[in-house]
């Protein structure tokens, strides 16, 4: 049994500067990197690329509503042609810093709002992928377990890696519980480290009001944003292979 271990990154400078995202990409194989929509610029993508390469990390894209005062965590109301360019250039973006750090970008994941939405709309998960086949096909588009996004990134032509969450409450249809809700997020690695553990072993989750939710993934995401989400990482790697799960990139 295998799963990947994902983060996204490059979303906050002051972890870029003082470690703690380092210490964060040490215990996962794959990153998706702020492309300067919700977060990040030209020089928080390059140091969080050059950190990924020392941690021997996938590097993915990670677009989402150009929205910096909200963190793209609250929905814009676009045109699928606004949205498509949008994906598009933050891809691009990214990917031209990557090519001079000598680094390819092997997944794209979509952010807050627009991952969310995406997760239910489908023609909102088709712009997304129209934006990133603008740019490339030969990515996988990482996207919830069970939604819609899967179905319209697989009719688009892409590989797709169905994607659960450390980190994140969910509810009984399986989507994220919104973070309006003060138990959205789970803060003790202990918690974590468990969801993580039944989502790779036994493919459930425990819903918010405790009903058993299915959930087969190949990625599990841990916010690089969440409160103490170094000890999160360090505590879901080692429960994955103490269970004797191998962690991998998913190009790995």
């Amino acid at each position: 049994m295998r799963v990947d271990l994902n983060c996204d990154a490059g979303e906050l400078p002051e972890a870029i500067a003082d470690g703690s995202q380092e210490a964060i990409l040490r215990q996962v194989t794959s990153a998706n990197i702020a492309c300067g929509g919700h977060a990040g610029d030209a020089q928080m993508m390059r140091e969080t690329i050059q950190q990924a390469l020392r941690c021997g990390v996938a590097i993915g894209a990670h677009p989402g509503y150009v929205d910096r005062a909200n963190f793209g965590r609250i929905a814009l109301a676009l045109s699928s042609e606004e949205l498509a360019a949008s994906v598009y250039r933050q891809v691009v973006a990214l990917a031209d810093i990557a090519e001079g750090c000598g680094a390819r970008i092997g997944h794209v994941k979509a952010h807050g709002a627009l991952y969310n939405q995406a997760a239910q709309d489908r023609a909102i998960a088709s712009a997304i992928a129209e934006g990133v086949a603008r740019w490339r096909k030969d990515v996988v588009l990482v996207g919830l377990a069970g939604s819609v996004m899967l179905e319209e990134f697989r009719a688009a032509g892409f590989a797709v890696a169905a994607e659960g969450f450390a980190d994140r409450k969910y509810e009984a249809d399986g989507s994220l519980r919104p973070r309006r809700f003060r138990d959205a997020l789970l803060h003790e690695p202990a918690e974590a480290a468990a969801q993580a553990l039944r989502v790779a072993k036994e493919g459930s989750v425990v819903e918010a009001n405790g009903a058993m939710v299915p959930l087969k993934v190949q990625t599990i995401c841990i916010h690089g944003d969440t409160p103490g989400a170094a000890q999160i990482a360090a505590a879901v790697r080692h429960a994955l292979e103490d269970a004797g799960i191998t962690v991998q990139a998913l190009d790995g």
